[in-house]
């Protein structure tokens, strides 16, 4: 009975580490500059918009943004914002805690930096570490890594998991 509790210790232990840094990785973007590059910029200041036309790219810490365009909404007297890109893909990469770099695509990303969520849909692909999810709706959380992908008319989801390579002291 003793073992028994040593060992469901260790698994809690061991997931609460698993999540902490996952936080830390999100948190360590979200606290860096945002550099935003494009040909064109136009904004309306009365709705609190800013638009980027032309060969977008946004950085944040290890986060990157690539787009045809991105709209930024702001909240009034509110330092929150969401993204909008568009382009034919778009395409969202941020480096995770473990060292491996995730990727999402589509025809439209919308970030949520504040709330952690990334939805991409149109053409919906992620991948990471060799595999890959589609379809025409994923929604991924960076705080805790977690995905819903959805199936559009008449399409399903699919998953392509990649083999773990053996070594030879396998």
């Amino acid at each position: 009975m003793y073992k028994l509790f040593i060992k469901k210790l260790l698994a809690s232990l061991a997931l609460a580490a698993t999540l902490s840094t996952s936080v830390l990785a999100a948190k360590i973007d979200l606290d860096q500059e945002i550099h935003i590059s494009a040909g064109r910029q136009a904004g309306d200041l009365k709705n609190k918009i800013a638009s980027y036309l032309d060969n977008v790219v946004i950085t944040q810490g290890s986060l990157k943004i690539n787009a045809d365009l991105v709209q930024v909404y702001s909240q009034k007297d509110q330092d929150v914002r969401t993204y909008v890109a568009k382009g034919q893909p778009a395409t969202f990469e941020q480096l995770l805690e473990d060292g491996s770099k995730i990727r999402l695509q589509a025809n439209e990303i919308r970030y949520e930096p504040l709330i952690y969520t990334i939805t991409i849909s149109g053409n919906a692909l992620m991948t990471q570490a060799g595999s890959e999810v589609s379809g025409e709706k994923i929604v991924y959380n960076t705080l805790t890594e977690q995905l819903a992908a959805e199936g559009g008319n008449n399409q399903s989801v699919t998953t392509i998991l990649k083999p773990k390579v053996k070594s030879e002291n396998n």
